[in-house]
């Protein structure tokens, strides 16, 4: 791969479907009840920065597929890990719950880690890591408001 990851391209889009459709389904539920403003600006430059180094290979931060079928693995299992991520949305469609929550913000995580990990790209690891932390807490503590307020 060059400068630019139509694969990683492809990985954003697929991933940023169902979001897309819940958003404008239920443009309601996206409001924050955890307010933590250090934890939410940090998710949101992980994530913007995950979104840029999935799709943009900076020269000398990146060091492209480290073993042979390098490639396939890639393809393999975030492939699955958005196979995963979609079965999720649909699964637990209109439940909140904590499982919910960790489904669908471990999965990205992982897609993003894995992807930085298999392109040697470190600035995707360093946002990957940013945002796991920040957008696994944020999603957990979120749901776990609502949860309290349903109740």
């Amino acid at each position: 791969m060059n400068w630019f990851n139509y694969i990683g391209l492809a990985i954003i889009a697929i991933i940023m479907v169902p979001n897309i459709i819940f958003a404008i389904k239920r443009n309601d539920k996206f409001k924050n009840l955890y307010t933590n403003k250090i934890v939410e600006v940090l998710e949101q430059i992980g994530r913007f920065g995950c979104l840029a180094f999935m799709i943009f290979n900076i020269p000398y931060t990146y060091f492209n597929f480290w073993f042979k079928h390098a490639l396939w693995v890639y393809i393999g299992v975030n492939g699955g890990l958005c196979l995963v991520y979609i079965i999720s949305w649909i699964a637990f469609k209109d439940l909140a719950s904590i499982g919910r929550a960790l489904a669908l913000s471990i999965t990205p995580s992982l897609i993003f880690l894995f992807s930085g990990i298999m392109l040697a790209n470190i600035p995707l690891i360093v946002f990957a890591v940013i945002f796991s932390i920040n957008h696994i807490l944020l999603s957990y503590k979120n749901t776990k408001k609502r949860i309290r307020i349903i109740d």
